[in-house]
């Protein structure tokens, strides 16, 4: 009996997929660049000290904390992209499909 290729019935979870890819990736290279000319010119511990002052930090917690940040704020970037990319749904009625003339 030859075996038959099967396809998955909802492709749904692999669009989510795909769509987390586009959106995450692009703002983790956005992010590590970002984070190495910010923390090229400005030291963890000086920016703990003004942003939380109560808090004591450690330099490595300041790298992580500005890392994770960054990447948030540039992941909503490419989401914001990506959700206007999309391609329109389908209206009743749209005549795409009629031949003009």
């Amino acid at each position: 009996m030859p075996r038959q290729c099967t396809t998955d019935a909802d492709p749904r979870p692999r669009q989510r997929l795909h769509a987390l890819g586009v959106i995450l990736w692009p703002g983790f290279i956005a992010a590590a660049l970002a984070c190495a000319v910010l923390f090229a010119f400005v030291d963890p511990l000086r920016l703990g000290d003004i942003a939380v002052p109560g808090l004591g930090i450690s330099r490595g917690l300041g790298y992580t904390l500005g890392f994770f940040m960054t990447w948030g704020i540039t992941s909503l970037s490419s989401a914001a992209t990506w959700y206007l990319l999309r391609p329109a749904p389908a209206q009743p009625g749209d005549d795409d499909e009629v031949p003009l003339g």
